[in-house]
């Protein structure tokens, strides 16, 4: 996979409360993907061996405010979102409620994403980089090449990955260090999103896989 960390970054979705905790608002949907692909535990280790091998690592949040909650219409998913309170906080501008909130990073991955040295960026408002500053970030640090991961699969990671293929970057998506819902009407999408990850991406690689090739 030829990745290299003057080129190459570590990019992750969604590491949140709500998608990852049993406590979260999504987890009777999420909860029996995640605990299969050992989600959380992947995503350690693939931040915690990128962090070591000297990869930037960069987190895309999603975060709904008071006053996103105006909003004239949405999708299905957008809609239940809003409906169940995913990811609120309190203000743009306040951390107030933050901690331990379904918008906080899930743990163990807090002490990662806290380190300092992490890039945070902007929220991404429904699934995609297009209303954030990833691609910004990105680009002023050289990077050519993300190694995709987080929540949920068929959703924000599937958006990421489309995006950023657009925008120009090769992506390669870590199968199991990614989730997504099972519904029984709306279908499974972890399988939906794999599908599309092998027709899009650059690559599909396991985190075991991803790891071997970032050291």
């Amino acid at each position: 996979m030829g990745f290299d960390p003057s080129t190459t970054a570590v990019v992750i979705t969604d590491p949140q409360n709500d998608f990852l905790s049993p406590d979260g608002v999504t987890w009777e949907l999420v909860g029996a993907s995640v605990t299969e692909n050992r989600t959380v535990e992947h995503l350690e280790q693939l931040i915690a061996g990128a962090k070591a091998s000297g990869y930037t690592v960069f987190v895309s949040p999603h975060y709904y405010y008071p006053t996103d909650g105006d909003w004239q219409f949405g999708g299905t998913v957008e809609n239940l979102m809003h409906d169940i309170g995913m990811f609120n906080r309190s203000g743009a501008l306040s951390l107030e409620g933050f901690d331990g909130s379904g918008a906080d990073w899930v743990d163990p991955l807090g002490k990662f994403i806290n380190d300092g040295e992490t890039i945070v960026t902007n929220p991404h408002k429904v699934y995609g980089p297009q209303t954030n500053d990833l691609t910004l970030q990105l680009r002023k640090r050289g990077v050519s090449k993300v190694v995709l991961a987080g929540m949920s699969a068929n959703l924000c990671v599937e958006a990421h990955l489309r995006q950023l293929t657009e925008d120009g970057f090769e992506v390669h998506v870590v199968s199991d260090a990614t989730a997504a819902a099972q519904h029984p009407e709306l279908g499974d999408g972890y399988a939906a999103a794999l599908v599309n990850f092998r027709y899009i991406a650059s690559g599909v690689p396991t985190t075991d896989e991803a790891l071997a090739n970032l050291i």
